[in-house]
């Protein structure tokens, strides 16, 4: 299953290395299991968005995935790809950047020449083959309608295609230069939220996040001087606070810092697909492991 991340430290930028793919290099079982892009976005000092992704499998280069990215930002985005539609390469990895935002999503939306359709012109927004990008394309269309609004802009790309497309989820994080989104929808992967106070839960430590499949770890010290708010796939600590998005939440931290969140899609998908009605290839990418 890919593996979302999200951390906002708004107003203040914050230091923080990341380790993606720390699992042992034993290839006769990563040949299986290894994911299929890694990537990390954040944002300079001038809110110029930075993306370094890697189309990285087993059968491939493990540099990128081995190596510690040491970035400042006030915003963070990473990203683990179980690729459900999409070959290999470095246009279908997350995170996709459109218009100065940055995004990654997890799940399978089908029915894709209707969303082709849908986007019109707006498809040159597309850079790859995936899914997801095509969904972050409409997303930026409809924010672009509404003024910039980002999360009308999300909730009505997602009212649209949970109202016309197959889905079987379309869970989610967006970051500017000093704001994130996150929408968990429906109830089929688990998305959590923590909202951590300068310290963490003792007060006095520094954050340092590891998920429990060994695939992701997230260090940084500033966090023991300056608050968070993380969204990730599984609970990355053991931390009391942390706590699972409803299924139709779009939780919003804004530039400073204020966290506000609310059901937009309360009813089920029209058209909600099972792990059954995958191919078997993207029923694979969504299984846990």
């Amino acid at each position: 299953m890919c593996r979302l991340f999200g951390m906002s430290s708004a107003p203040r930028r914050s230091r923080a290395t990341f380790w993606l793919l720390d699992a042992p290099d034993n290839l006769s079982v990563q040949s299986r299991r290894d994911p299929d892009g890694t990537g990390l976005g954040y944002f300079t000092a001038g809110g110029i968005p930075q993306v370094h992704k890697a189309p990285v499998a087993a059968f491939q280069d493990r540099s990128f995935a081995q190596d510690a990215a040491v970035v400042e930002s006030t915003t963070f985005l990473a990203h683990i790809r179980y690729a459900s539609t999409g070959g290999l390469k470095d246009a279908n990895t997350h995170p996709f950047e459109q218009d100065g935002r940055l995004f990654a999503h997890n799940g399978v939306i089908e029915g894709l020449e209707r969303l082709d359709a849908h986007l019109g012109d707006d498809r040159s927004l597309v850079k790859g083959d995936t899914d997801s990008e095509r969904f972050f394309a409409l997303i930026t269309r409809e924010s672009a309608a509404r003024g910039g609004d980002v999360a009308g802009g999300i909730e009505a790309a997602a009212r649209w295609v949970a109202g016309n497309l197959p889905v079987y989820a379309l869970n989610l994080v967006l970051t500017t230069a000093d704001e994130l989104w996150a929408l968990r929808y429906p109830d089929t992967h688990e998305l959590h939220v923590l909202e951590r106070r300068p310290g963490g839960h003792h007060g006095d430590r520094h954050l340092h996040h590891a998920g429990t499949s060994g695939r992701m770890r997230i260090h940084s010290d500033d966090l023991a001087r300056t608050r968070a708010t993380v969204i990730a796939s599984e609970r990355m600590d053991d931390d009391p606070h942390w706590r699972l998005m409803d299924p139709g939440e779009l939780l919003h931290v804004g530039a400073d810092h204020t966290v506000s969140h609310r059901i937009v899609l309360p009813d089920e998908p029209a058209h909600r697909l099972s792990l059954a009605d995958l191919e078997p290839a993207a029923a694979t990418s969504q299984q846990g492991n």
